[in-house]
């Protein structure tokens, strides 16, 4: 069962691409994320009807890795937070949750059931 923990954002019009480079799988966020150890991965999803809005969900092996992670590189957090504050007007923390075995499932793309 991993740890998950879930960000909404609003972002600037002209900063969308700049945002889903530091935000996505690989982006900047990810990278600072795999220093340490307990990081399984994360998602950036775009909402289609609300344009400039955007939610991550960041995954960890628990909540001890994250604690972890959040003391050991808390300068390098920070500084990332502030360097990334001008792509977006809102932010807001959607909230911790604990993944139930089986919550991501990939589908083949063209595959109808």
């Amino acid at each position: 069962m991993a740890y998950v923990y879930m960000w909404a954002f609003d972002v600037v019009a002209d900063n969308a691409s700049e945002f889903e480079r530091h935000y996505g799988p690989e982006g900047t966020w990810a990278r600072l994320f795999l220093r340490a150890p307990g990081y399984i991965g994360t998602l950036l999803l775009m909402d289609p009807s609300t344009s400039g809005r955007y939610v991550t969900i960041d995954r960890w092996r628990d909540e001890a890795a994250f604690d972890a992670f959040r003391t050991t590189f808390a300068t390098e957090y920070e500084q990332l937070d502030r360097e990334c504050e001008h792509l977006t007007l809102r932010e807001q923390a959607l909230g911790v949750f604990d993944e139930v075995d089986g919550a991501i499932a990939v589908i083949p793309r063209g595959r109808v059931d």
